[in-house]
């Protein structure tokens, strides 16, 4: 079959979501949607994500070394498509109902409704022109009890229901379009929400 060339993308290589929890200068947990997030090795597994620009997940991750990374599951989607969708300079952000609980191992801040949390600690800042990448440590996985069962892991992911996301759009886990970025968000009954402005792609 031919072949086209195109601009650089990754149009078709859809990655998970991940809300990364981490506390600003005054303690007050911070929530931010990413998904350029992926493994490495190095005597044991562990994470390598990087963040585009500048962002106040970033500043605060390079001032205390950790995080949080949060699965986005479709339950959560409205909720990480607003925290993807809102500055973190704002400050009513995270005026929005979530439910916020601590680490076991970090002090980091976790999201209760999310079935697997990473608790990472950054090893290694790797400055480019305009990104940085991070290698993490994993010094703790949270799961919910509920996968500790049995059961396949293809049925728990269907259990789940990680989200994915490419070209703007969010995917289910089985490949189903759940909307454009900005509009899952749209769904939250919250005047934050209604009263904010997005700049979206």
């Amino acid at each position: 079959m031919g072949k086209i060339s195109l601009s650089p993308n990754n149009d078709y290589c859809p990655q998970t979501l991940f809300l990364y929890g981490t506390y600003d200068q005054h303690k007050k947990a911070d929530f931010g949607l990413f998904c350029w997030f992926s493994y490495f090795w190095d005597k044991e597994m562990g994470v390598m994500c990087c963040i585009g620009g500048n962002k106040t997940t970033l500043e605060n991750i390079r001032r205390d070394k950790v995080f949080s990374a949060n699965i986005v599951t479709e339950n959560l989607l409205a909720e990480a498509d607003y925290l993807g969708c809102v500055s973190g300079t704002n400050p009513n952000k995270m005026d929005i109902d979530l439910e916020i609980g601590k680490g076991a191992v970090l002090d980091v801040p976790i999201l209760d409704n999310s079935p697997v949390i990473f608790e990472l600690e950054v090893t290694d800042f790797i400055e480019k022109d305009d990104g940085t990448v991070m290698l993490c440590k994993i010094r703790n996985v949270l799961q919910d009890e509920s996968l500790s069962s049995d059961e396949s892991v293809a049925e728990k992911l269907l259990k789940i229901r990680p989200v994915k996301t490419t070209a703007h759009t969010y995917l289910s886990y089985e490949g189903k379009n759940l909307g454009r970025w900005g509009e899952p968000m749209k769904r939250l009954d919250n005047d934050v929400v209604s009263n904010t402005k997005f700049n979206l792609p």
